[in-house]
């Protein structure tokens, strides 16, 4: 008789509506697939809507979820535990995940019509919606299992989507660099994860908070080992330094679309997780992790900004290998309240500038790397020095990359930048950590250098005959959109923040 009530607590509830999201995505990637295999060679352009559509389908069950927070795959009986929470945090990061995955396949639709001689669409927008589904399914992710699983669904995928180009070497080379390192980054957080299983005896975040500072004194050290691990895991999937060095490779070797959704979906990706093992699951571990968080911060910022400082104009693909390094440094910003909230007596305040920050980055970033994907189409080689004279052939484009830069420099009438800077600026003082904040100000510094030189390049005199880019339907959406959204979060700058309150407690 006593195996019944066992049974019935291991029955979990399937709230269909708060996993809409990510199976949307998984759904449509199946059905992409399957569909490639029907679809003639003429016609492949339609699975790429398709998936556009899927995705912005996806988006919309955002809608519904709005009105409170909901749980799936819950265990009953007294030590209630949910696998799958739909809260404020998980909603304002599947947003952002959906919405860079979308800009990314409007952008990748071109590129594919571009490349079709090397880039299988099936297969690419199969790859595509699958890793996105992952990344949606993470912030939702209340249990170890599940986030390592989300982690891997939305990172296996990308490795495929960075070396997809048939014959070429940049491109084999990247993706080896960066599956390398996502192993290794999976294989620490895998053992660091079954140590604190092993001394907490479960998996869901809230249980392991509520245990950790109760294990037995013989497995503390086994603890502090596998919650030191598990942070080491999820740094490399932030590209922290010093876990950075496929970045630049990975970006230049990758179609330029895959380089746009792992700067933005990647990184939402890690730091989701990262905020989820820190603040939910290891809240007591703070003492350890807060400092760590602190000094990667630094250092990232550092390495990141001087790194971008040092690209040279004239050399192949510098554009994207400044994106690239500068996206580094944005990941030491983005570090910087994960670290406060180790410090702060309001951690979630912490957060929500991590997630504001998050969502200011994803807007101009996305708008950014679809400009040179438009430059890109015209000039192979996508050179800074390539981008000068663009406001003489193509004036609207050049204010839009101009805006997009001095928001990333945060600089007016870049004011989202400026508003989300400022933001993650308070978050390391009001923690006290003065020296954080003044190494994010003298890198800040350091950033103005680069963006403020390649915007002035856009509004030189060309040299020779203007290169004339014609903008295909597909990428004018995605630079429209990118351009609407960051001029109008920063005529109202306070809405990101509000927008971005966490609900994680």
């Amino acid at each position: 008789m006593s195996a019944q009530p066992l049974a019935e607590s291991l029955v979990q509830s399937v709230d269909w509506l708060a996993i809409a999201p990510p199976t949307i995505a998984a759904v449509v990637a199946l059905a992409v697939l399957v569909a490639d295999l029907f679809v003639p060679e003429n016609r492949k352009a339609v699975l790429g809507w398709v998936s556009v559509a899927g995705l912005a389908a996806a988006a919309v069950t955002l809608l519904p979820l709005l009105d409170g927070d909901r749980s799936t795959f819950c265990l009953t009986g007294p030590a209630r535990a949910c696998s799958y929470t739909a809260d404020h945090f998980t909603l304002v990061i599947q947003f952002l995940v959906l919405g860079g995955a979308l800009l990314a396949a409007l952008l990748s639709v071109t590129n594919l019509d571009d490349d079709r001689r090397r880039v299988p669409a099936g297969e690419f927008w199969f790859l595509l919606l699958s890793s996105a589904a992952g990344a949606a399914l993470l912030p939702a992710s209340r249990d170890l299992a599940t986030l390592i699983v989300a982690l891997e669904v939305a990172s296996l995928p990308a490795f495929a989507l960075v070396g997809i180009r048939h014959g070429d070497a940049r491109s084999s080379e990247a993706a080896l660099k960066f599956f390398l390192s996502s192993v290794t980054a999976t294989a620490v957080s895998l053992m660091g994860i079954s140590f604190v299983y092993a001394s907490t005896g479960t998996l869901y975040l809230t249980q392991v908070a509520q245990r950790l500072p109760h294990v037995d004194g013989q497995l503390h050290t086994l603890a502090q080992t596998g919650v030191v691990l598990t942070l080491v895991g999820f740094a490399f999937k932030t590209a922290a330094v010093p876990f950075h060095f496929w970045v630049p490779d990975t970006y230049v070797g990758a179609p330029l679309p895959v380089a746009a959704y792992l700067s933005v979906v990647g990184k939402a990706v890690g730091f989701s997780g990262l905020i989820l093992v820190t603040v939910v699951a290891f809240p007591s571990y703070a003492d350890v992790w807060g400092p760590a968080l602190a000094a990667l911060a630094a250092l990232t910022m550092t390495v990141g900004n001087v790194a971008a400082l040092r690209q040279q104009a004239t050399r192949a693909y510098s554009a994207v290998r400044l994106l690239a390094w500068s996206s580094v440094g944005q990941a030491g910003y983005l570090l910087v309240p994960i670290a406060a909230a180790g410090y702060s007596k309001d951690p979630e305040k912490a957060i929500g500038s991590t997630v504001a920050y998050a969502l200011m980055y994803a807007a101009v970033n996305l708008g950014a790397f679809a400009v040179a994907a438009l430059v890109g189409r015209g000039r192979t080689l996508n050179r800074i020095s390539d981008y000068r004279g663009l406001y003489a052939t193509n004036p609207v484009t050049a204010l839009l990359l101009a805006f997009f830069l001095l928001c990333l420099a945060g600089l007016p009438p870049g004011v989202i930048g400026l508003f989300a800077k400022v933001t993650v600026f308070s978050a390391a003082v009001d923690a006290g950590l003065g020296w954080l904040a003044v190494v994010m100000a003298v890198n800040v510094v350091i950033a103005l250098f680069y963006y403020l030189q390649w915007t002035a390049l856009l509004f030189r005199a060309p040299e020779g005959e203007p290169a004339r880019h014609r903008v295909p339907a597909p990428l004018t959406a995605a630079i429209a959109l990118t351009g609407v959204l960051g001029v109008a979060l920063s005529g109202a700058p306070q809405l990101v923040l509000r927008f971005a309150g966490t609900g994680l407690f």
